[in-house]
């Protein structure tokens, strides 16, 4: 498996469908990589487990939390899940892009 590249990612929250840009390098049992949305950009590093990518993301907009995502890679596609820190969770999917 190889997640490496560029990926568009569709995290399905409450407040609707939001959309990030991610580039993911493995190296490893660890990943680097960046990703973009319309609530800016940030540097990522996670951990890989097989086909699985798990990493955790600090926001401030809309409001101060933490974000921590699992997702597991099968080809050309991505699906997984985002805990919303107090908020519950919600579905991510994502596609090489």
């Amino acid at each position: 498996m190889s997640a490496d590249g560029n990926w568009k990612i569709t995290i399905n929250t409450p407040m609707g469908a939001q959309e990030v840009d991610a580039t993911i390098t493995t190296n490893g049992d660890t990943f680097t990589g960046k990703t973009e949305g319309r609530m800016g950009s940030q540097e990522i590093t996670g951990k890989v487990d097989g086909n699985t990518l798990t990493w955790s993301a600090n926001i401030t907009s809309p409001m101060p939390m933490q974000l921590d995502f699992t997702a597991t890679v099968d080809g050309d596609k991505m699906t997984g899940n985002v805990k919303l820190g107090a908020f519950g969770n919600a579905p991510l999917s994502g596609v090489r892009a």
